[in-house]
């Protein structure tokens, strides 16, 4: 058993992940999942352009004078986007994070979309995503799915293990490079994990596929040079163990006058437990199995700098 929790999942009604791919997330901090939100494209497109006519409160442009293309992001709009708290509620996404996690809740942290328009210079940093948020715990997953198809150059990159260090990694300012907090010495340096020859984890992914990675795992882009679009959705779920932490500064997001105290779960009617599910439907929409034999059997993936299984 990959977890203790496993049992939780035994419904028919749920898609279950097969045990190797809780056991690679939870030694790796990363997984690729093949079509999991392959019939949610369409949706997520609509909640997209949407977002990008209508941005939020938190949009940001993350493109410099000396680069070319744009760089748009913008987060916490799932209330006001019902695209994307459809998918939410009607995806499989809660379900498949509690096991990953082996955690028996999952609960709803935030939504994130990032779009590199074709011809985009600028890159995403390394960077891990835990230290900019008011929130730490070992059971947290994003799910990184692209919404337009993405070669090895302009794909989502992970450092494998890098979720198992034992001190975070400096948070910086993406445009400015300088630290997000004013004691950086709480934090490593953000490392070079190409000259170091770190394992880097990067797959092609068709639109719906997606890459599930902890909040402590070391992540990184390069840009969008080509003529196609790239936007990425992300999905962002916290378990059991999850607690508000106070950090040093105004986090990221920031979730202005949330009312919670360090050591206190997320607040519930800001931060939703979807699983379990309060109704069948909710989670029953996409039930099968996910396994690296059904994968293996619909797609071959690259990945670089690491041997292994196609499902890590």
């Amino acid at each position: 058993s990959a977890c203790a929790s496993e049992s939780v999942f035994l419904a028919s009604t749920v898609m279950r992940v097969h045990s190797e791919l809780v056991v690679a997330f939870q030694r790796d901090g990363v997984v690729l999942l093949r079509g999991l939100f392959a019939s949610h494209v369409a949706k997520l497109r609509a909640g997209v352009a949407r977002n990008l006519q209508s941005p939020g409160p938190f949009a940001g442009e993350n493109t410099r004078p000396n680069e070319t293309g744009r760089f748009f992001e913008d987060y916490c709009n799932w209330q006001r986007i019902s695209e994307y708290r459809e998918v939410i509620h009607e995806s499989a996404a809660a379900a498949i994070a509690a096991q990953l996690m082996c955690s028996s809740t999952a609960t709803l942290f935030h939504e994130h979309v990032l779009v590199k328009e074709p011809g985009t210079t600028s890159i995403t940093p390394w960077h891990t995503d835990e230290p900019y948020y008011p929130v730490m715990g070992t059971q947290t997953v994003s799910f990184w799915i692209p919404l337009d198809p993405v070669s090895e150059v302009s794909t989502l990159r992970c450092v494998a293990g890098s979720h198992m260090w034992p001190k975070p990694v400096l948070p910086t300012r993406w445009l400015s490079e300088t630290s997000f907090y004013p004691d950086p010495n709480s934090y490593m340096a953000v490392p070079d994990p190409e000259s170091e020859g770190m394992p880097i984890l990067e797959w092609a992914m068709e639109p719906g596929d997606a890459v599930a990675l902890s909040y402590r795992t070391l992540h990184g882009a390069r840009g969008n040079e080509g003529a196609g679009r790239r936007r990425a959705f992300s999905l962002r779920f916290v378990g059991d163990d999850v607690r508000v932490v106070e950090r040093p500064g105004p986090t990221s997001p920031p979730f202005p006058n949330h009312g919670m105290a360090p050591g206190e779960r997320l607040r519930s009617d800001w931060f939703p437990v979807l699983w379990p599910a309060t109704t069948d439907k909710a989670q029953g929409a996409d039930a099968a199995e996910m396994s690296p034999e059904r994968e293996r059997g619909q797609h071959t993936a690259a990945v670089r700098h690491a041997a292994g299984p196609q499902f890590r």
